[in-house]
């Protein structure tokens, strides 16, 4: 099991997450923004629109989920 926070997953904030594959790591990390999503959290909220325009770009997108993926493989397990 390896542990990555909101904020290193691209998000506003220091919440922990713990998975054992970046999948379920990524998946963790998505269901915690539509949480702050909902509750319109602003930090979350500005996190979101940097995503949603790094999203316009397929290539730039795959650059930053391909790094996110290479964090979570070089962290120690826990």
């Amino acid at each position: 099991m390896k542990t990555m926070t909101c904020r290193q997953l691209g998000g506003a904030c220091d919440q922990a997450f713990h998975a054992n594959t970046f999948e379920q790591m990524a998946e963790l990390s998505k269901q915690h923004a539509m949480e702050m999503m909902q509750k319109k959290d602003p930090a979350h909220l500005e996190a979101m629109q940097k995503m949603r325009a790094l999203m316009k770009n397929p290539a730039d997108m795959k650059q930053w989920f391909d790094a996110r993926r290479m964090e979570f493989d070089s962290l120690p397990e826990d």
